[in-house]
């Protein structure tokens, strides 16, 4: 189980991608962590498989406090206690809808990769790679939502454009409230913020933490790792651009195949046999209806 809740997380080492040599991309980590995520997303990345799995099966949530149960003790876990371990702010907007529709419209301009008015909601591919990227670490370990990870909702577009121009997040209330979620057995919320749980599980007193594992390094941004995964997406996004429509290539194909098929061989007409005299074409001509009605009288007589 444990593997899992980290299969899609990403970690951010701010540090490392400030130096990234594009101005666009660091402008994207800069507002990203002026916003208040930078130890949310750099938290030391070690994991405590046993004691985790063990935390997500054993605990409860009780008004603004999450109950968890690790080596049979009980520790509660507030949203206080919560903020303060990660720096969160505890002001600001707690709504994506609070965001200004001026800034909106000025957005789907500012993201898109084509310079084209982007739809709120659209496929990340139509964005610039580093926004692309910022809805790839929203998804992944912001909001950690099951499904695809290639469409950008309206409620990630509204939270990018809130980081994009720096407005205010009470970012303790919004991640609290998926914590809460992410605890909750019933909840249909993913489960996610391993690396966050286990430094608030090493943070309670008297407990003997088992073995610690570190987090996949390919799943920490760096400078390296991030220029990989620029160079992989802006591959993949230029095949898709370039890639020919699905109706056209259907023509073609189908071309292609009546072109390669063998050619029949010509089937000899076979001549019509009459017996009798072949009709003529007097014999073809309309029958006059008063004809026709006098031979209709002769035969009912």
């Amino acid at each position: 189980m444990a593997a899992s809740l980290i299969q899609s997380a990403l970690q951010v080492n701010f540090d490392s991608v400030l130096s990234f040599p594009d101005e666009g991309m660091v402008q994207m980590f800069k507002a990203l962590e002026s916003t208040g995520l930078r130890s949310f997303l750099g938290c030391p990345s070690v994991l405590y498989e046993d004691d985790l799995v063990a935390l997500f099966a054993h605990s409860l949530v009780r008004e603004n406090a999450v109950i968890r149960c690790v080596q049979a003790k009980f520790v509660e876990i507030s949203e206080e206690v919560f903020a303060g371990s990660f720096e969160l702010p505890t002001e600001g907007f707690t709504s994506m809808h609070e965001v200004p529709k001026d800034l909106i419209y000025d957005a789907q301009s500012v993201f898109s990769a084509s310079g084209e008015p982007s739809k709120t909601s659209c496929k990340k591919n139509k964005m610039k790679i580093e926004f692309h990227l910022l809805n790839d670490i929203l998804a992944k370990s912001v909001t950690v939502k099951a499904g695809s990870f290639d469409a950008v909702t309206h409620e990630r577009f509204l939270l990018m454009t809130a980081i994009h121009y720096g407005l205010k997040i009470n970012w303790s209330k919004i991640l609290f409230d998926i914590l809460k979620d992410v605890v909750t057995p019933s909840s249909k919320q993913s489960k996610g913020f391993a690396t966050q749980i286990c430094v608030l599980i090493k943070g309670g007193p008297d407990l003997t933490l088992g073995e610690a594992n570190t987090f996949p390094p390919l799943k920490i941004l760096t400078i390296k790792t991030l220029g990989t995964y620029v160079a992989k997406n802006k591959s993949i996004t230029s095949e898709e651009v370039t890639d020919e429509p699905p109706v056209e290539k259907f023509v073609k194909k189908v071309a292609a195949k009546r072109r390669l098929a063998p050619a029949a061989e010509p089937v000899a007409k076979r001549k019509r046999t009459t017996v009798g005299a072949a009709p003529t074409e007097k014999n073809l001509e309309i029958v006059p209806v008063v004809q026709i009605l006098n031979q209709f009288l002769l035969y009912r007589l």
